[in-house]
């Protein structure tokens, strides 16, 4: 069945969104440099199958396949007028999936990066980013949508652009930022910053996090950086660290590396945990058993989290995970 975000939140349980979709769709078939958006039209089946898979698992929130469905990344493949259209369809084939659940399930509209940096670094302004997501707001809107999904932003000036589309949309949304360089996103967010960068928008986020990123452990000390009172926060990690096996890239996080992640995540803070890159259905369930089975506690130390989920990518001076003041780091050369 359909529901709110808002009114999940309000049931004061911690909630599961879904998984990957791109390294999935690569396993069902996806061929190199080939838009995932386009299976909104072209295979819509395989992209509901993969909805279906992740409720099944457990998810209480499912994303819809448009993390790159902006007229910029459409571009590529000579659909930049398409993003309202695909962004519709999309909207549509994950509320099908969602209506049928036996549970309450949110359908949350994915909303990636343009992939093209703002003034003064490049030639994009502002404007034109937030013209670009309204495009892609009001398809999902359209089809359906209930909640934008901003992700794996690095730029405050894209974020709130981003925001506003939604704001103007009249959507509520989510922010998750990925803080992969050296603790920072890479034009050097820091994780308390992130709540600041919508401090002027008449509408604030309802939840904000971190995605994507270098790593669970990385994403935890991020999460529990921005932790403050009344602030509702999203964690959404990749499936371990990404490896070249040959020519494929496979990720080190097994079902139970993920499973123990969601539960630190939990008691570092986060309300809504998920997974990024690399997570499959099966890591979902696991993860589903493991919050299930969890009481939340303290928030976890430093070497309580290395322990369990893996060392730090980026090393930290100082406990970092216990100190809400973010410690100065490098990114390893090791």
């Amino acid at each position: 069945m359909r529901t709110t975000l808002q009114a999940l939140l309000e049931s004061g349980h911690p909630l599961l969104a879904d998984g990957a979709t791109g390294t999935n769709f690569m396993g069902m078939g996806l061929g190199p440099g080939e838009p995932p958006e386009l299976w909104n039209v072209d295979a819509p089946d395989k992209v509901r199958s993969l909805h279906q898979q992740f409720v099944d698992a457990g998810a209480d929130i499912i994303l819809t396949n448009t993390f790159g469905c902006n007229r910029y990344r459409l571009a590529l493949h000579d659909a930049e007028d398409r993003a309202a259209e695909i962004a519709r369809h999309a909207a549509e084939i994950a509320g099908e999936v969602a209506a049928r659940a036996d549970r309450a399930v949110v359908v949350a509209g994915s909303i990636g990066p343009t992939g093209e940096l703002i003034e003064p670094l490049g030639s994009m302004t502002e404007a034109e980013a937030q013209a670009a997501f309204a495009e892609e707001v009001a398809g999902l809107k359209a089809g359906g949508a209930d909640v934008a999904w901003i992700e794996t932003k690095s730029a405050a000036q894209e974020m709130r652009a981003a925001a506003r589309a939604a704001i103007e949309a009249g959507m509520p949304y989510t922010v998750t930022a990925s803080f992969d360089t050296a603790g920072r996103t890479m034009m050097g967010l820091r994780p308390p910053e992130l709540v600041d960068v919508f401090a002027e928008l008449p509408v604030p986020p309802l939840a904000i996090g971190a995605n994507c990123g270098v790593g669970a452990s990385d994403l935890l000390v991020a999460i529990q950086q921005m932790r403050r009172d009344g602030l509702t926060l999203i964690a959404k990690s990749n499936c371990g660290i990404p490896q070249f096996k040959g020519a494929e890239i496979e990720y080190t996080g097994n079902p139970e590396l993920m499973g123990e992640y969601s539960t630190l995540a939990i008691d570092s803070g986060a309300r809504i945990v998920g997974g990024c890159c690399g997570t499959s259905p099966a890591h979902l369930a696991e993860m589903r058993r493991k919050i299930d089975r969890h009481e939340r506690g303290d928030a976890p130390a430093l070497d309580r989290i290395v322990e369990a989920v893996g060392p730090l990518t980026n090393a930290v001076s100082g406990d970092a995970a216990t100190d809400p003041q973010p410690a100065r780091r490098r990114r390893r050369r090791d």
